[in-house]
Order: C-alpha cells, then sequence, then structure tokens
C-alpha cells in the first residue's frame, strides 16, 4: 500500500502530476461523450470553474504557474493501449463493446483542448471552449486539480511526522464511517467523490477500505482509472450538462420545455438496463415527472441529487404507482451531500419500498474537516458547468435554488417554462 504522507512530504522537489490518465474521470462522462459524440458532434459549448464557496481565495493559495503546468501536463496525456483495450473489450453494465468502434477511434487520438486561465481579484476564472465532446471532458480533472493544490497548499509547511498523523486520523475516521456502515443489512453504495477529492492517492485508499469493509455491498467507484486497476466496476449514468445544452439549444419555449425528454430519448436509443437512470431535478424534479411520456415510467429507476431527498424520493414513489408501475422494482440512487448518518436514515426510511442505492462523493474522499487548524481541508463547492451552448447561455434550475446557475432573465423564463413555484432552501454541503 502507498505510503500517502511520504508521497505528499516529497512532492515538493518537483513537479508530481495530479491526472495522469484521461480516465482518470468519472464514467458518466465517458458515456455522455459518447452520446455527444453521436448526437451533437457540431455543438460548441464554454464550461467554467465555478466557486460556490467564495470566502476561499483559490488565487491566493494556488500558485498560478502550477496551477498552469497540471493543466499543460493534462494536455500532454492520451489514452495508452491498456486503457483502450479496457473501455473496448470490458464489460460495464452487463454489456461489452458499450463504446463503439469509431467512438474509441477518436478518443484514442483525442487531445484535451486548450484552456483559457485568468485571475480575477482571489479567484481564478478558467474556460474551456469548443465542441463539446471535446472541451466536456475537463471537467472532472479540472477539478480534481484545483482541489488537490489547494490541499497541497495547506499541507505544505507540515512536517513528515505530522502528515503521518493526519493521514493515520483521515484513514480512523474512514474505517469507523465503514463500520457504521457494515450495520446496515442490504446496503448498495459506490464511490462517486472524483471531483472533489482530496487527492487521487486518497480516493484510491478509500475504494480499497470500501472493497475491504464492505465486501459485495460495495457496488463500485466511477473513477475509470481506479475501477480498472482495482477491478471492480465502473459506476455511471449521464449528469445535469446533457439537459443544460439541449435546453440552451431550444428555439422557443415549447422546443425548451421538450429538451429535456430528447435527452432521455436519445439515451434510450443507445442504452438499457441499469444505465435508464432519470437525473429529474435539472428544472425541478416534480414537474418534470408529471409532464414526463408515458415510456419514461418503464426506465429503472431515478438519481436524487438535490433538495430535499426524501420529498424527492416520495415524489417518485407516487409517480411510478400512478403510472401503473411497482415502486419495489424500481431503483432510487441518492447522491447529494452524504454521509453515514443521512444515509442510514434514508436507507431505513426506503429499503423495501424500492430498491434503495447511494453514491457517496466528498464526504467519502475528502472529509478531512476539523483535523487541521482553521479547519483548512474542509470540502468545499466547487463546479466545473456548461454555461453557454452555441453563444445560448445555459440554466440550472434544481431542486435547490442555492444551487440555481444561469443569467438572472433566463432563470425566470425557465421557471415560467417548467412551472417552477417556490422552492425550498438547503445549504449546499459540497
Amino acid at each position: 500500500m502507498v505510503d500517502i504522507a511520504t508521497r505528499v512530504y516529497n512532492h515538493k522537489w518537483k513537479i508530481d502530476p495530479i491526472v495522469r490518465s484521461l480516465i482518470d474521470t468519472d464514467f458518466y462522462k465517458l458515456l455522455m461523450c459518447q452520446s455527444v459524440f453521436r448526437n451533437k458532434p457540431d455543438t460548441n459549448v464554454t464550461f467554467s470553474l465555478i466557486n460556490r464557496a467564495t470566502h476561499i481565495p483559490l488565487a491566493d493559495l494556488i500558485d498560478e504557474g502550477e496551477l498552469r503546468e497540471q493543466l499543460d501536463h493534462i494536455r500532454t496525456l492520451s489514452l495508452s493501449r491498456g486503457e483502450s483495450t479496457w473501455l473496448r473489450g470490458n464489460m460495464f453494465y452487463g454489456k461489452r463493446q458499450m463504446f463503439s468502434s469509431q467512438f474509441m477511434e477518436w478518443f484514442e487520438g483525442m487531445r484535451l483542448p486548450p484552456y483559457h486561465l485568468e485571475r480575477k481579484g482571489d479567484q481564478y476564472e478558467l474556460t474551456f471552449e469548443g465542441k463539446w465532446h471535446e472541451v466536456m471532458l475537463w471537467e472532472v480533472p479540472a477539478l480534481a486539480v484545483l482541489m488537490e493544490l489547494r490541499g497541497r497548499a495547506v499541507l505544505d509547511g507540515m512536517r513528515r511526522f505530522e502528515l503521518q498523523v493526519l493521514y493515520a486520523r483521515g484513514m480512523t475516521r474512514v474505517w469507523e464511517k465503514i463500520e457504521k456502515l457494515r450495520k446496515i443489512d442490504g446496503l448498495g453504495i459506490a464511490d462517486f467523490g472524483t471531483r472533489r477529492r482530496h487527492s487521487f492517492l486518497w480516493q484510491d485508499w478509500c475504494v480499497q477500505a470500501m472493497m475491504e469493509g464492505l465486501g459485495k455491498n460495495f457496488t463500485g467507484t466511477s473513477n475509470c482509472l481506479i475501477a480498472m486497476r482495482r477491478e471492480v466496476e465502473a459506476i455511471g449514468t449521464n449528469a445535469h450538462e446533457l439537459p443544460m445544452v439541449y435546453s440552451a439549444l431550444a428555439k422557443d419555449d415549447a422546443a425548451l420545455a421538450q429538451a429535456p425528454y430528447d435527452v432521455l430519448q436519445d439515451w434510450q436509443d443507445e442504452h438499457d438496463g441499469n444505465l435508464r437512470i432519470i437525473l429529474p431535478d435539472t428544472y425541478g424534479s416534480r414537474g418534470f415527472l408529471e409532464n414526463a411520456p408515458d415510456w419514461l415510467a418503464g426506465w429503472t429507476g431515478i438519481r436524487v441529487d438535490s433538495g430535499d431527498p426524501t420529498k424527492a424520493a416520495r415524489i417518485a414513489i407516487d409517480w411510478w404507482r400512478e403510472r401503473g408501475e411497482d415502486p419495489r422494482q424500481k431503483r432510487v440512487i441518492f447522491s447529494d451531500g452524504l454521509d453515514v448518518d443521512k444515509i442510514a436514515k434514508l436507507h431505513a426510511q426506503f429499503s423495501g419500498l424500492v430498491n434503495v442505492s447511494f453514491g457517496w462523493g466528498t464526504l467519502l474522499t475528502n472529509d478531512f474537516r476539523g483535523l487541521v487548524p482553521g479547519d483548512a481541508l474542509a470540502p468545499f463547492s466547487l463546479v466545473c458547468k456548461a454555461v453557454s451552448a452555441n453563444g445560448r447561455p445555459t440554466v440550472k434550475l434544481s431542486d435547490n435554488p442555492e444551487k440555481a446557475m444561469g443569467p438572472p432573465d433566463q432563470i425566470e423564463r425557465y421557471k415560467r417554462v417548467f412551472g417552477v413555484g417556490a422552492q425550498e432552501s438547503m445549504d449546499v454541503i459540497v
């Protein structure tokens, strides 16, 4: 097992690349990339880094030269032969050749496009512009780099012994969480913590701990590189990015109202089974389900990623019943701001009513809260989102208005088109 503390101590003397592989990314980015490559190859999109936690001065903490070094290194990466073989030949969600030969040929020759980095006060403005299927692959590695460089800045002054103690405490915390999760009968949980992890090495250790401690109840990881190396399932379906861009491309209000369903129609043409998971909250879950076509009720399940998870799950259960479906045959994946107590509570609430699963993110792979002075390693909400498509702004409403993004006039338009009324604000943990 890698001595993480020693690696952290030694990284100071030369560049220690944070991202060393193009498949050090979330599985759903590759699934979505293939869908975009097939359905929207000529769409131009701009992604932008957004630090929701503006009290964290990233530009003061992270040296611009070091950040550029890391980003430039990522642009040199390409698929290795072993990675390509794994993607081409491995079984994902019970299906071989998940990725088409056309997509793989493109991916094997791809290098990430240029980035634009500028300091604005105590924050960085980091943007990526170009063909959607190319620039979208910047999202996860860009977030991973920013999160890890912030962590390195905090740890920079610590000595080897201090680092050993810090990581021992962090490991103990993770293991204590796993011991509590062991007590939950019938638990199904996966690692979703790539984009806001403490580091790659730490995420890899957390996955190993989950494998060791939970056995078959650990269902896999969203991180493709770790999934390949540890021989576990790569987990992931789709994200808000798809409906946000499809909606931005809509020519009028009628097309806008239809856009989220067009996304899933395109998805259904490619995938079946457990990949048919609805993400309903981009423009309000209740309205999305009320206006959904009947064929969507036949999908396998729903991912709950914002708002009150109990309320969202109950809305989904009622919707399935109204559409003549048995909720006990459906899956609900909870993935927003999870920690052990929340996981245990939700499992107890819904076990037996639906198939309950969890995608555990930041508080698995980046929970060093209270372990350094000033709580300087506490996780924070950093995102990289598509902000425009073919020159039109994107919008996200969410089931939590604190996560809404887009120009104010467009937010109001989207609320009108999708019939989103008053929403309950909730703290954004990560």
